[in-house]
């Protein structure tokens, strides 16, 4: 049954991807198919993964075993993490590109590898959107999963 949760953790993260895509398209009206690849954005892949994870567990070995625990702490962790350090490196990311995109002297040299990534962390609403889709997912494919 692991195997499987695993598995299927691993597919709500890569439809929530996908879903950026759609995303940016359907509220955007820009085709980005590379948002699939991205760090960051509308759904948290991040949550999504670790919600299907974390139901899928607690589905199958219960929510008082020691490895649903371990999910379930496992899935906090990496949830606040993605909207704590990860969202104030995108906002300090965004900050240096500002100074290098107006001529600050010096920092086009500092900056070697051009601009920085600014798109790291997620916002809360980001990451609720994840929670939904990993809810989702592991309803979508059941008791059997």
């Amino acid at each position: 049954m692991w195997h499987n949760s695993g598995v299927l953790a691993l597919a709500s993260g890569l439809l929530a991807q996908a879903a950026k895509v759609l995303v940016e398209l359907v509220f955007h009206g820009r085709w980005r198919p590379g948002l699939f690849l991205v760090n960051g954005g509308m759904p948290s892949s991040h949550a999504a993964t670790v919600t299907t994870l974390t139901v899928l567990v607690g589905r199958s070995e219960g929510v008082d075993s020691n490895i649903f625990s371990l999910v379930f702490i496992f899935s906090l962790f990496v949830i606040f993490e993605a909207t704590g350090l990860r969202q104030e490196m995108g906002k300090q990311a965004q900050l240096l590109n500002e100074l290098l995109d107006g001529g600050v002297h010096g920092w086009s040299e500092t900056l070697q590898g051009g601009r920085l990534r600014e798109l790291m962390g997620h916002t809360w609403g980001e990451v609720a959107g994840g929670i939904l889709c990993g809810l989702f997912a592991a309803w979508w494919w059941g008791p059997s999963a």
